[in-house]
């Protein structure tokens, strides 16, 4: 009996080894191949020097000053006089900029790339830690630093950069091309982005695909893999905020009831951090391991390429970090807490602010009602909180044409890059677009590593002049590609 036994769980053993080695095996690249392209050049100093001047305007939207942007216009009509002088351009709301590049056959769906003009201010008690000045838009050791430079006028003077060299080439687009420039969306984008995708609306124009900022060329972010791989988003995680709020009585403090408002509000929250909405690999996320785990080391392989029997293993370990969680569950935040007045009153009202991350396939009624479950006490009211409140985007097909113009793009310009669908965790502007077209996508040519995150929005941003170049070939070869 003891060797059947044996024999039947050697058996099982070989079975089990047999199915995780054949899944493994056919777990193989998602990479295409392209054919190679002539060679563009660039002139590295030449366009690094331009977006350095444009660095220069303060756009800031969080308070606006309109002869910046006013200025910023005139910069980039003085800069690139060709694409001026061939495409229209249309001020759209205060500051908005709308160029249209029309095409030959005018059967064919356009196409829109889209930037933004402002960038987040700079606190100025921390001037001081910046290595370069913010607004001064200097170039120096091989970077060009300034705010901006990463968020997002490397993408403007970027896509400007590579029209004016196919226009003095004498190229003409097949399709017409739409270049969108908003000016709020670091606010919401409600001035720029939506009041010009409503004037498209209104034309009954329908793109073929629209590429915005978003993700980006990463280094280091995934374990085992060496190579950098371009995460191309095809979805933005939503934004909800949302207020917890407890009433109770004033009086003094030496004579406490069992909780305070204060108490009750803690307790709240922290029943929340202990107990997030789940993590899960499906959808986007399995998407991305589906391009990215082929090219990991044989026994990561195997892990991605049987989850299976290996998913909770897998999420465990992403969600264990900051930097992987965000991408496979709605990600909880507390963000403000308030309450009391004198330390020996005891407050009649506290409140805190929860900032959600919902993933597509979440809801704000979903979390929501999660809040609601895991707080467990009537005594804490639960509303929304904020303006810029939004649900998760929908999620853009692979397949499209889009997608795969901006893959073959990549591989041409960065012939050893990965390439893998993603997910955006920030919106973008992109999001008033989702009714012009099925196919939005996210992706920022730039080259990003771990410690390089912290500089969007913060400290010391700057671009290298090499990565800057670069950038602009990917628009040079992307217009070519997509426009015919």
């Amino acid at each position: 009996m003891k060797k059947k036994l044996l024999l039947l769980l050697t058996l099982c053993v070989v079975l089990l080894a047999s199915v995780l080695l054949i899944n493994t095996l056919r777990f193989t690249s998602k990479q295409i191949q392209v054919e190679p392209i002539q060679p563009v050049s660039v002139d590295e100093k030449g366009v690094a020097l331009r977006l350095a001047r444009a660095l220069r305007f303060q756009t800031v939207s969080h308070d606006i000053k309109g002869e910046e942007f006013l200025a910023f216009h005139r910069y980039l009509e003085q800069t690139f006089p060709k694409a001026h002088s061939t495409l229209s351009r249309e001020l759209v709301g205060d500051y908005g900029l709308l160029y249209t590049w029309k095409g030959r056959d005018e059967s064919l769906k356009p196409i829109l790339l889209m930037a933004h003009m402002d960038v987040m201010p700079v606190e100025l008690e921390t001037l001081a830690q910046w290595e370069q000045p913010p607004f001064e838009g200097r170039i120096t050791d091989g970077y060009i630093w300034g705010r901006g430079a990463l968020d997002d006028k490397c993408t403007v003077l970027g896509i400007m950069e590579a029209v004016e060299m196919q226009l003095n080439e004498g190229f003409q687009p097949q399709r017409t091309i739409y270049l969108a420039f908003g000016h709020d969306e670091e606010v919401g984008g409600y001035g720029g982005a939506a009041k010009i995708a409503n004037l498209l609306r209104q034309r009954n124009v329908e793109l073929e695909y629209v590429l915005d900022e978003g993700s980006s060329i990463t280094e280091g972010f995934f374990p085992g893999v060496r190579k950098l791989v371009a995460l191309i988003g095809i979805a933005d995680k939503g934004y909800l905020s949302l207020e917890l709020s407890v009433e109770a009585e004033a009086g003094h403090s030496g004579m406490p009831p069992p909780q305070t408002a204060i108490g009750i509000l803690s307790t709240a929250v922290s029943r929340l951090e202990a107990r997030q909405m789940p993590a899960s690999i499906e959808g986007v996320s399995r998407q991305t391991l589906e391009y990215v785990g082929p090219e990991m080391p044989f026994s990561r392989r195997l892990v991605m390429a049987n989850l299976w029997l290996f998913r909770p293993l897998v999420e465990r370990s992403l969600a264990a970090s900051p930097s992987t969680n965000i991408g496979v569950r709605t990600t909880t935040a507390a963000t403000i807490i308030e309450g009391g007045i004198k330390e020996n009153a005891l407050p009649s009202r506290a409140r805190a602010v929860v900032n959600f991350r919902p993933l597509p396939g979440d809801t704000s009624e979903r979390v929501i009602a999660h809040v609601v479950e895991v707080v467990n006490d009537p005594r804490v009211k639960v509303n929304r909180f904020g303006v810029s409140n939004s649900e998760p985007s929908a999620v853009s097909d692979i397949d499209a044409a889009g997608f795969q113009a901006i893959q073959r793009t990549l591989r041409q310009v960065f012939p050893e890059m990965l390439i893998a669908p993603s997910l955006c965790i920030g919106g973008t502007d992109s999001e008033h677009y989702a009714t012009l077209s099925k196919s939005v996508y996210r992706f920022l040519p730039i080259r990003f590593r771990p410690e390089d995150i912290k500089r969007v929005h913060g400290l010391n941003e700057r671009i290298s002049v090499k990565n800057y170049a670069e950038s602009v070939k990917f628009y040079y070869y992307l217009i070519s590609d997509s426009a015919q």
